[in-house]
């Protein structure tokens, strides 16, 4: 079927963002499962994604990477799901959904690396420093429930995405906001059914052979 959703995937991996917001919007998907060392970097997913890196999904005969740029295209491809605000509301949406996924993912990842930014070259690099994007991030989750508002949109899974495994893994500290954000996004069904889909699949990796 032209409409059909091919989802690329492994469970252990940022994946499990665009699985969320796959449930969130409620269309039928085909999740291929494809393993880091040979699955993702054979001939014809390098075909897909030439990174060699999941998540990706093919739909209509189009292909999308990067989590951020998933979320956002499902978000407008299933306008019905209502997680896009309208296109004169998007001020925030856009703001932080890229915040996120610039700022935040290079300077939590450079941070767990222990590679620090030296002092006085904060404005050769994107994001400044560490200290100063996530207090940047903790304003983007404080004023609402929501980043636009009272409406739940893709930007909040992606936000939520970085905050809630940020937590989870030590990499961004803990703070008020953010866990009040996290525990409100926990409670959303699709974030369950993410949760439930994937750890099934990662026990099932890890069971002996």
């Amino acid at each position: 079927m032209a409409d059909e959703i091919i989802f690329y995937t492994n469970p252990m991996s940022r994946g499990q963002i665009a699985r969320w917001m796959l449930e969130e919007v409620g269309q039928p998907y085909q999740a291929v499962i494809l393993d880091f060392d040979t699955t993702m970097k054979a001939d014809d997913y390098l075909a897909i994604n030439p990174m060699g890196k999941v998540p990706a999904i093919v739909h209509r005969g189009k292909t999308v990477t990067e989590a951020a740029a998933i979320c956002a295209y499902l978000a407008d491809a299933f306008p019905d799901a209502g997680l896009a605000p309208p296109a004169d509301q998007r001020a925030d949406y856009y703001r932080w959904l890229f915040f996120a996924a610039g700022p935040v993912e290079a300077a939590v990842s450079n941070n767990a690396l222990g590679l620090v930014v030296p002092e006085g070259r904060e404005r050769s690099i994107g994001y400044g420093n560490f200290d100063q994007t996530i207090d940047t991030l903790e304003q983007a989750v404080s004023r609402d429930q929501w980043i636009c508002g009272d409406q739940f949109t893709a930007a909040d899974v992606y936000v939520g995405a970085q905050i809630d495994w940020g937590l989870s893994f030590g990499t961004i500290g803990t703070r008020p906001a953010f866990e009040a954000y996290a525990a409100r996004l926990r409670e959303r069904p699709a974030y369950k059914r993410q949760k439930q889909l994937d750890n099934a699949l990662i026990a099932q990796m890890q069971r002996p052979a």
